[in-house]
């Protein structure tokens, strides 16, 4: 059942509607200097909020067509999974309101309709996290960066779908049940932002506010052929952020949250409102991210790892990277194959020793006991073992850990001091099949027409995760079955703009990404 929040009492309702009417005769003409674009939801952000700044098209009229396409689209996809309709249509009035009143927007989101991960609390609105157990749970506050949308006059139309408590590398639950692939129905979105990352595709918001701890934001950005980014560990604020359990003013060390769009300049739009220190922090000091390294690609230096022994890569991928570098060397950019920051099988093994331990925090106390008594049972070089050894490591262990990822910082470091970006896969292969009545142990996936493990989906994004930098993952192209092929950008810390910037030079010389049957109209 869909919550909706409480309605303005009438006496507002009718002064609002007042305020509209009597808008100035200037503000009158522009809005209707011509007709309404009837798609204009399906435009990029950044046109659509030129277009709400002009007053070419109010906040309320573009909120309609959200809510019509959502309508049409969102049936075959169950990727939005709660609207707010009323809450939102609200907002959007007092949006253009305020234009009218006083000719200047709320903010750089002004009047413009998003949508949020359900794993971010929203005040008012259910957030849920696929959780049996939340089915009902109606936060009192946002999570800060929620705060920030509304804040930059974002209008909240609903909530997008995620496995049970973010655990997945699909999309379904029992709450909502599967989102679906909008490409090929019998193939997962990716989790765990598969309903965000599908909405994106399909039209139904131009940008969604995801999270990424495990590939969380950039897997499902891969499968659905969209943008992502992971901003640097600390950019954005994570309080808010299920899991941890709600109310818990702490999140994981290696969590980050971050956009979705359907082109590179319009994570720049979100990453603007999103990039700023905690509240609690604001008084203090601000995060004011350099600018791209360079103008020009030509003037760009680029690492190239395009595949690995240790997480082999399918053919479409490999030719996908190919072409990356082809597209480089022809622009003149410095191009280098060989060097490698780190090792792959290294760096993802400690990803899962950080991973397995950081998620130890919200176990119950009779189910962490457990994992103690299990954990005694498996010798610490057993490779069974790697699981319950890390989520009950001692601190001393977690020191040392975090000490071997400081080094690993540091390799990084040394790597970008002659290197600008470093691009590598996203995934080893395209969107899989969903595998939602599989159990965990039994699923894989399929590269080359071989069985691999099934969480090396992940592999190549864990990359970023643990050592804080930025990634951007971006479409380019598609296999011959019509899915999106995509690639990763990872760069220095606090290059977030960098990474975008690169993302954004290269999808003018990649071929197009290709489109869902929603948006082929």
């Amino acid at each position: 059942m869909i919550l909706r929040r409480t309605l303005l009492i009438a006496s507002t309702a009718i002064a609002a509607a007042a305020s509209m009417v009597s808008m100035s005769a200037a503000g009158r003409s522009r809005a209707s200097a011509s007709p309404l674009p009837a798609d204009l939801h399906l435009a990029p952000a950044r046109t659509q909020l030129g277009a709400l700044r002009r007053r070419a098209i109010t906040s309320r009229a573009l909120l309609e067509q959200y809510l019509q396409h959502i309508a049409k689209t969102n049936p075959g996809l169950n990727a939005v999974i709660t609207l707010d309709r009323d809450a939102a249509r609200e907002a959007a009035d007092e949006a253009d309101h305020h234009m009218a009143r006083t000719g200047q927007p709320l903010g750089p989101l002004h009047g413009l309709p998003v949508t949020i991960k359900d794993a971010l609390e929203t005040k008012g609105l259910r957030s849920t996290c696929g959780s049996p157990e939340l089915s009902a749970h109606v936060p009192e506050q946002d999570a800060d960066a929620v705060a920030r949308l509304r804040a930059a006059g974002a209008i909240i139309v609903g909530k997008t779908n995620v496995p049970v408590l973010c655990q997945d590398l699909q999309t379904s639950n029992p709450v909502f049940g599967r989102t679906k692939n909008p490409y090929d129905d019998t193939k997962t979105p990716g989790g765990s932002s598969g309903g965000a990352a599908a909405a994106v595709a399909t039209g139904m918001t131009s940008l969604e506010l995801g999270s990424d701890l495990a590939g969380s934001l950039r897997l499902p950005a891969a499968y659905c052929g969209v943008y992502a980014l992971r901003p640097s560990g600390g950019v954005v604020p994570t309080r808010g952020h299920i899991p941890r359990p709600p109310g818990w003013l702490s999140s994981s060390d290696m969590l980050a949250l971050g956009p979705l769009a359907r082109n590179a300049d319009d994570l720049d739009v979100l990453l603007d409102v999103l990039a700023a220190p905690a509240p609690a922090e604001a008084a203090a000091w601000r995060i004011d991210l350099p600018g791209p390294k360079h103008a020009r690609l030509t003037d760009y230096r680029v690492g190239m790892w395009p595949d690995d022994p240790y997480c082999p890569v399918d053919a479409n991928i490999r030719d996908l990277l190919e072409q990356v570098g082809e597209v480089l060397r022809s622009v003149g950019s410095t191009v280098d194959d060989t060097a490698r920051p780190v090792q792959l099988p290294d760096s993802d093994r400690l990803f899962q020793r950080l991973l397995f331990a950081t998620a130890s925090a919200t176990a119950t106390d009779g189910g962490f006991a457990d994992d103690i008594a299990a954990a005694d049972e498996i010798p610490a070089d057993d490779p069974r073992g790697l699981f319950l050894h890390s989520r009950t490591m001692r601190h001393r262990d977690w020191l040392r850990a975090n000490e071997e990822r400081e080094k690993l910082r540091r390799q990084w470091d040394g790597y970008f001091a002659t290197h600008d970006v470093l691009i590598t896969p996203a995934v080893p292969c395209t969107a899989v099949e969903d595998q939602t009545s599989v159990p965990v142990p039994d699923r894989f996936i399929t590269v080359d027409g071989k069985k691999r493990p099934y969480f090396d989906q992940t592999a190549w994004l864990n990359l970023a995760g643990h050592v804080r930098l930025p990634a951007v993952v971006m479409p380019a192209g598609k296999t011959d079955d019509g899915l999106p092929i995509a690639l990763q950008i990872i760069g220095p810390y606090l290059a977030d703009r960098t990474v975008i910037d690169i993302a954004r030079q290269l999808a003018r010389r990649l071929p197009e990404p290709v489109q869902p049957p929603a948006l082929a109209l």
